[in-house]
Parts: structure tokens; C-alpha cells; sequence
């Protein structure tokens, strides 16, 4: 178990940086700024292969997620106009 200098039980954080993506480490549990951030590392280095792969699946990944929330406003957009033309063309054959 690792232990912060201030005393607290390090817990253990990702990092997403470029040269060391996903990698896991030990931090102090308090907010950034009151301690330190970095203790030490859980995880072995990666090999420069996944370094060099990871952040490009990561960017990948996020814009795939982008996207579906893109499409996603898009189709309740059309669903909206839908709703609105049956509920126009249902007035107009009521009356």
C-alpha cells in the first residue's frame, strides 16, 4: 500500500498523457495543488508500439463518439419535425 507525505492512503489514478497513455500510478488523494499528484507508478512502461498506438485508438474512439452524439441530435431533430408535420396533417383531416 502506498503512502502520500501527507500521510494519506495514495490512491491510484490513469494517466492519458501522450507518453504514457493509460498507464496507472499512485497519487495523493487530495485535490491537485494541495500535495503532490505523482508518487510513483503501478504499472511497468509500456513498449514504444503501444505508446505510439494508444493515443491514436483514444482520438479515434473520441471522434467515433462525436459523431454518435452528432447523429444522435440530428435524429431527435427529424423526429421532432415528424411529430409536428402528423400532428399538422392530422388537424388538417379533422378538420
Amino acid at each position: 500500500m502506498a503512502m502520500c507525505d501527507c500521510g494519506r492512503i495514495a490512491i491510484i489514478r490513469t494517466s492519458w498523457t501522450s507518453l504514457n497513455p493509460g498507464r496507472r500510478f499512485h497519487s495523493c488523494p487530495r485535490p491537485v495543488g494541495q500535495c503532490r499528484r505523482f508518487l510513483g507508478w503501478v504499472d511497468p512502461p509500456m513498449c514504444p508500439r503501444a505508446v505510439d498506438v494508444i493515443p491514436g485508438l483514444l482520438r479515434a474512439k473520441n471522434n467515433a463518439d462525436e459523431e454518435i452524439e452528432r447523429l444522435k441530435s440530428k435524429i431527435k431533430a427529424k423526429d421532432t419535425t415528424i411529430f409536428v408535420l402528423v400532428l399538422v396533417i392530422g388537424y388538417m383531416v379533422l378538420f
